[in-house]
């Protein structure tokens, strides 16, 4: 069925009346309107696509590209570098083809589910360190800054090599790289710069004294065609990992419980049943409805979509938030099932550009919920779930704090 755009321009990110509930206008936009125009912070134009089949064809498809600094591609920020997505990273490491697939299956020999149920004891451990502070500190405590916030930011230290004591510098330089509206141009330009000092260092000691680590296994060994690394190359990497692997989990983190906790029939019913651990996170993961911006492409030739035509050079923002509480997907979409299986969600979207660490974000969401169900199973939050407030500014969607009790 064709579909004329709407006339209307949204302000983008959709406002939603609470921080755990959805955009009003999601529905409306997957029935009405399934190419919708938007107005992004920057003030520049794109289109939205909300529905889950839709979402997943842009995903999946190569003629929606990655070049989002093209000369009119449409910018997330007003700022000069245009966010995280107009960052170096996009510049030196190859977004699509083969490069990029091979940049890809070099990193996908660290993010086997081999290596993560290696590394999951050490998860563990962590989780118990953080949990134990937040238990001294005493209650109430903030789920977020106390075990969210710090543990994804821990693991990707840990799995660069980095020392404990650099671990606060990583969650800035996370931050600040992610954040729409909290800091100026000047502040994420230097955020960079550090960054990428620090990295070419850390890169020069991991050459002279290889660790078991991920760097140092990027830094001795060759892609498929027979190709190492360079330096810079190293250094985007390193930084791809902290900006897609902390923030993301972090806020997750934070949501998960909120979402658990917010009806208490739910977290009951995980301490009854811990085996429904794993595929509550994937519900966790469908049901998010503050999952930040989304995920951006660029058209390289005109394409239909949803029964609109858009023509080469359209910035296409994909809400996989959206297109995970599609009723033609889901069935009872808007109701949390712990139990869902199969659960085709797209939080870590699709096609060759999917997550490449979702099996460690899976992981460390596993183990934060067993350890809290296991060490605070009289976990309850603090304030009511209308008053959770949203984080504002961040590319991925989070709450500010998540106050807790015990």
């Amino acid at each position: 069925m064709k579909h004329e755009p709407d006339d209307q321009v949204l302000d983008y990110p959709l406002t939603s009346p609470t921080a755990l509930e959805p955009p009003a206008e999601w529905e409306r936009l997957r029935r009405q309107c399934p190419v919708a125009r938007i107005k992004l912070p920057s003030g520049d134009e794109a289109s939205l696509v909300t529905r889950y089949d839709d979402v997943r064809q842009v995903l999946s498809d190569p003629r929606f590209g990655r070049q989002l600094d093209a000369p009119d591609a449409a910018r997330l920020t007003a700022s000069e570098s245009g966010g995280v997505f107009n960052s170096e990273m996009s510049k030196v490491l190859p977004q699509t083809g083969e490069g990029h697939q091979r940049w890809r299956r070099m990193l996908n020999r660290w993010f086997t589910a081999k290596r993560m149920a290696m590394l999951r004891p050490r998860i563990e451990v962590m989780a118990d360190r953080l949990i134990d502070e937040m238990i001294k500190h005493g209650r109430p405590a903030d789920l977020k800054a106390g075990l969210g916030f710090p543990l994804p930011v821990w693991v990707i230290c840990d799995m660069l090599g980095v020392p404990e004591s650099d671990r606060d510098r990583f969650s800035y330089w996370s931050d600040t790289l992610l954040n729409l509206t909290r800091y100026t141009e000047a502040e994420v330009l230097a955020a960079q710069a550090e960054f990428h000092e620090y990295m070419a260092g850390h890169i020069t000691t991991k050459r002279a004294a290889p660790g078991d680590d991920l760097l140092s296994e990027l830094i001795t060994s060759t892609d498929s065609a027979g190709e190492r690394m360079s330096d810079a190359a190293l250094v985007a990497t390193g930084l791809g990992l902290l900006v897609a692997g902390h923030e993301t989990t972090a806020n997750m983190i934070g949501k998960m419980v909120a979402m658990l906790l917010a009806d208490r029939r739910r977290w009951e019913q995980l301490l009854a049943d811990p085996s429904l651990v794993r595929s509550a996170v994937e519900e966790a993961l469908r049901f998010d409805a503050n999952a930040g911006v989304g995920m951006v492409r660029y058209l390289n030739e005109s394409v239909e979509i949803g029964g609109t035509t858009l023509p080469r050079g359209t910035t296409v923002m994909c809400s996989m938030a959206a297109a995970n509480r599609d009723t033609a997907a889901f069935e009872g979409a808007d109701e949390m099932d712990l139990a869902r299986t199969p659960n085709p969600h797209l939080a870590f979207g699709s096609g060759a550009h999917s997550c490449l660490g979702q099996a460690l974000a899976r992981t460390e969401l596993q183990v934060v919920l067993e350890a809290l169900l296991r060490r605070l199973p009289t976990l309850e939050l603090a304030v009511p779930a209308t008053e959770l407030n949203r984080l504002e500014g961040l590319v991925v969607g989070g709450l500010r704090e998540v106050p807790v009790r015990w």
